[in-house]
């Protein structure tokens, strides 16, 4: 395995907070990363139903499907979505 190859633990485990918390991550990557449209996508997330988070994470997927170079933050996005479940 190569030094660049990362592996993404899939914890299914996460509760609200950690949820937030990586999907904030991932806003702040997008907007560091120049993008803004994906990075407005995840804006105003915190504290909104289990479905209005899930609307803003399936909008930012369909944003980055079919572009190359942001595999990090499509993995991110699907960890959120597995973990969709755990939120109340």
């Amino acid at each position: 395995m190569s030094e660049h190859q990362k592996t993404l633990k899939m914890v299914t485990t996460l509760n609200r907070p950690a949820l937030e918390a990586r999907l904030a991550g991932v806003r702040d990557a997008a907007q560091a990363a120049g993008l803004a449209d994906l990075a407005a996508l995840l804006a105003g997330f915190e504290g909104t139903s289990r479905e209005q988070i899930a609307e803003c994470v399936g909008k930012a997927q369909k944003w980055l499907a079919g572009k190359s170079g942001h595999g990090d933050l499509k993995a991110q996005l699907e960890l959120v979505e597995l973990n969709l479940p755990n939120l109340t």
